[in-house]
This record gives C-alpha cells, sequence and structure tokens, in this order.
C-alpha cells in the first residue's frame, strides 16, 4: 500500500464500518488510538447525522479516520415480489405489535449530500460499498485530499474499482459479516461467494491496487495470513462488534457466543440483499422467500427489527456475524487493536522461523 496510505495507521488493523449504529464514534476513536484505522459508517443515517458522528469522532482523537458510505441502488426489484414479501412479514408484525415499513422510503441513502458534506469537511479516507463511486467523484476526494477505498468481492469488480482511481481495493470474503458489498446484486448467484484466501490471490493477479482483506478475521494469525496472501492491511467487523465501545444491541453482542446460535448464513431476510448473519428464527422461516429487493426489504422489515429489540427478543434481530462469530473476545477495543497486533507479530516470528525449513519435508 502506498506509504502515504499505510502511514495514517501503524498497525495494518482496519475496524470495518458496521452501519446501524455500531460503528459509533466511541469505537472508531479507541481503534484509531491504539493505532489501527477505526471508521465510522454513514449508512441508514442523514448527512446531518453523518457530519454530527464526524464531529464526536474528532472531538475523541485527532489521529486520522474513514467514513463509509453506500453507492445508490439502481431499480431492479420486482415490486409485486415485495408485496408478496410484506404479505408473509405481517404476522412479525402483529406479533411485535408495530407496522411494516414502506419500502418506497428511499434508495439512495442521502448519497449526494453525504458527498457533499466529505467535500466540504474532508475527512482522511472515505470508502464505498454495493458499487463503484466515478471517477469524477475519486478525482474530487483526491483534490481535498481524502484517499478512496472501494470493497469488491470478485476479480472483475476489482478491475472496476482500478479504473475508478480509487487508491485500495477492499477484498471482502463470503466470511465476512453483514452485507455483501457486490457492485451488482445478481439473485442467480444465491449470494455465494470466494473465500478470503482464494479472493486475494485472485484480486492480486487481477489489479496493481493494495489489498485491504475482510472476512472472517478475528485473530492476528489470520491478518499474517492475508498480509502473506497479498494484502497489505485487513479489514476485521466482528471481532470488534463485542467491545464495549461497539454500538451493537446487547442481545447481538451476547448472540456471538451464544450456543443458540451456531452457525452463520448469507441471507436476504432482513434487507433484500445477500447479507452474513447468524442464523434465528427470522432468518430460519423468511429467509427462503425474501425477494432480491434492497433497499426494499431493508425498509420493510425496519420497524419490525426495531420492535423484537424493543422486546429484548434477539430471534427477531438481524445479528449480522461473520464467520468467526464464537472467536470474539469481549476486551475494550483499544486492548483489541494491541492483542491483534501482538499475535501478528508473533505470527511472524513464527514464519520468519520456518524460512529455513527443508522443502517437502516432515508431514508423515
Amino acid at each position: 500500500m502506498s506509504s502515504a496510505l499505510t502511514d495514517l495507521f501503524p498497525y495494518p488493523i482496519v475496524q470495518a464500518p458496521m452501519a446501524g449504529g455500531v460503528s459509533v464514534p466511541q469505537l472508531a476513536a479507541a481503534v484509531c488510538e491504539a493505532g489501527g484505522l477505526g471508521f465510522l459508517a454513514a449508512g441508514y443515517k442523514t448527512a446531518d447525522g453523518m457530519y454530527q458522528e464526524i464531529k464526536h469522532l474528532r472531538g475523541l482523537t485527532s489521529r486520522p479516520f474513514g467514513v463509509n458510505l453506500f453507492l445508490p441502488q439502481p431499480e431492479t426489484a420486482d415490486l409485486a415480489a415485495v408485496d408478496v414479501y410484506a404479505h408473509q412479514l405481517a404476522g412479525e408484525a402483529a406479533w411485535y405489535e408495530t407496522e411494516l415499513g414502506d419500502p418506497d422510503s428511499g434508495r439512495d441513502d442521502g448519497y449526494d449530500t453525504k458527498l457533499a458534506v466529505l467535500l466540504d469537511n474532508p475527512v482522511p479516507v472515505v470508502s464505498f460499498h454495493f458499487g463503484v463511486p466515478s471517477r469524477e467523484v475519486v478525482d474530487s476526494l483526491h483534490r481535498v485530499g481524502t484517499f478512496a477505498l472501494v470493497s469488491a468481492t470478485t476479480a472483475d469488480e476489482a478491475r472496476a474499482v482500478e479504473q475508478s482511481g480509487a487508491d485500495a481495493v477492499i477484498a471482502q470474503g463470503a466470511e465476512a459479516g453483514g452485507h455483501q458489498g457486490t457492485h451488482r446484486d445478481n439473485p442467480e448467484t444465491g449470494g455465494a461467494g470466494t473465500g478470503l484466501l482464494s479472493l486475494v490471490a485472485q484480486v492480486r493477479e487481477a489489479v496493481s491496487l493494495p489489498i485491504v482483506a475482510a472476512g472472517g478475521i478475528m485473530r492476528g494469525g489470520q491478518i499474517a495470513a492475508v498480509l502473506a496472501a497479498g494484502a497489505s492491511a485487513a479489514q476485521l467487523g466482528t471481532a470488534f462488534l463485542a467491545t464495549p465501545e461497539s454500538g451493537a444491541h446487547d442481545l447481538h453482542k451476547q448472540a456471538l457466543t451464544n450456543p443458540l446460535f451456531v452457525r452463520t448464513e448469507l441471507t436476504r431476510a432482513f434487507s433484500g440483499r445477500p447479507a452474513r448473519a447468524l442464523v434465528n428464527r427470522f432468518l430460519r422461516e423468511h429467509g427462503p422467500y425474501a425477494p432480491a429487493a434492497y433497499p426494499e426489504v431493508h425498509h420493510l422489515t425496519s420497524p419490525v427489527r426495531k420492535a423484537a429489540a424493543k422486546a429484548g427478543d434477539a430471534q427477531g434481530l438481524a445479528l449480522w456475524a461473520g464467520q468467526g462469530h464464537r472467536m470474539a473476545r469481549e476486551l475494550p477495543a483499544g486492548q483489541l487493536v494491541e492483542v491483534l497486533a501482538a499475535e501478528l507479530a508473533a505470527a511472524g516470528t513464527a514464519l520468519s522461523g520456518l524460512s529455513g525449513y527443508p522443502a517437502g519435508g516432515g508431514g508423515r
């Protein structure tokens, strides 16, 4: 990765921007202060809400940080399918004594307004999810001194990121919790994806951009593995979800290691886009029938999820989590960064100790 970008954070550790109130200023500040790159998530917030969080974060740390934006989504949803899904969810709304949301509540997430705020009040790093920003947008960020990072889930998507002029690509493996950052939601793929190590290798051969590897990383040894595979840094989300600074609901934090939730699955049940979550009742009952319709389904289920949280029912929440969720540690975020850095150093020492190992030896 370019030295100008890596100079922003001493350790190759990036805290993933987790929308929905998880990536609060306190979490980002703790990560930044410990030597990682903390992120705020602008997704689902108003432009003013994003701006207020940036001001709050700047009051907590003077170190560089990032802000994540969602790209506006094309109108590809089958509205009849959304209507059918709404009828299926009527029982959920009745159970939680609420109303379903309006699926037509907007699809651009206030992108242009948020971008204008970030150009008027530049931050060190802006990352993009659900697509590729235009070359014009990337150039405008560069003019105000902001680095641009863009998510990709395939080598072809990484090529599109490179063509945009972005400074680095976030290679997101299928192990990652939350929404897959696919540039286009193709229902025919069924939410299938490529594992992180394979993806990093493919992206490394496809583009010359620096790579930030994301997906299921919970330990410093895994950071060492993706660095060895060609990444310049690792992005961790679920690892920071259980920290006290995280804004995640207590039910969500507890579910990461609760034996009731034994596995994760990619599902459209909560938002209409493939996203990895702990398998609970809502996912099991509605996942097979959810249409490819984002953000319509997100708007539709939002009141139900909020009501489930208020009722203290984890079975109705979107429990976003990566495949390594059972390895979550309830450490303060700054301490977690330090532990990860120590584990990374130990893994590096172990790897260097193997450099003289005879080829083909052992393994009997």
